[in-house]
């Protein structure tokens, strides 16, 4: 046999050495993207209709049916810390009512969620239901978890201790602002009677944003929000503050943890 040349010996390396560098090159990138990916979980939705009994449904023929979307959560390496997470998200751990007490009470109309980040190792997520008793009625329940652990995370895992009074106090500040903005819309409403129009307000004299409230926070990609409920009953809830109020990352600088999960999202220079 005639012996290769040297293109020919060069052209036989090159078809040994590609297919090896691909490879390499195809897991350097699965490994890349497992460690991009494994900072927030994959999320699919589930809607189940539920189907209420022959009985319920004859004397509330028009609530026969109640539409229920949850999440279905994957996509983390670390069993342990997935299921921990699933159980926080579970249906049941929403509002204390499984897929089948929804089924047999009446109230339910809709059950959904609305995913705020998954990113960073946080997950933000808000659940709502919707549903009719004397009054149509809407309730919030909220979740920013930990990633890393699978854990809720709470003031003082992201927040100064010693800085929780003060914070809270910015946020009663905003609160208040917008107390001042519904009062006077009263003031000048035409629908109310200035008797109606007073006992509102007065029921804006017991509202306060303190420590206990910072448990409901939102985490943003921008800053955070934190949530409030007056918890007004339903003949006065239009006139019930909406209760979301933003600081950039920037203004809660001199309020969080440099170590904490919400570190990540300060300049510290």
């Amino acid at each position: 046999m005639p012996g290769k040349t040297p293109a020919e010996y060069l052209l036989l390396l090159l078809f040994f050495t590609v297919p090896f560098l691909s490879a390499s090159s195809h897991l350097q990138q699965s490994k890349s993207i497992s460690r991009t990916t494994n900072d927030r979980v994959v999320i699919r939705p589930r809607t189940v209709v539920l189907i209420r009994p022959a009985k319920l449904a004859k004397e509330f023929p028009e609530r026969k049916t109640a539409t229920v979307t949850y999440p279905i959560v994957s996509g983390l390496s670390n069993v342990q810390i997935l299921r921990r997470v699933q159980s926080i998200l579970s249906v049941k751990n929403v509002f204390d009512y499984s897929l089948n007490e929804y089924r047999q009470d009446s109230w339910l109309t809709e059950f959904t969620y609305q995913t705020n980040y998954n990113a960073n190792y946080i997950l933000d997520i808000s659940f709502t239901q919707s549903g009719m008793a004397a009054y149509p009625d809407t309730q919030t329940k909220h979740f920013a978890i930990d990633l890393k652990t699978g854990a809720v995370i709470k003031p003082g895992d992201v927040f100064l201790d010693a800085k929780l009074g003060s914070l809270a106090g910015i946020v009663d500040t905003k609160l208040h602002a917008e107390l001042g903005q519904i009062t006077r819309t009263i003031k000048t409403s035409s629908e109310l009677e200035s008797n109606q129009g007073n006992s509102i307000v007065e029921a804006f004299a017991e509202l306060k944003f303190e420590a206990a409230n910072l448990n409901e926070f939102e985490v943003g990609r921008k800053g955070i929000t934190f949530l409030y409920d007056a918890g007004f009953p339903h003949v006065i809830r239009a006139f019930e503050p909406r209760g979301r109020y933003f600081f950039t990352y920037s203004e809660m600088k001199p309020y969080i943890k440099r170590e904490g999960m919400l570190g990540q999202f300060v300049n510290w220079g």
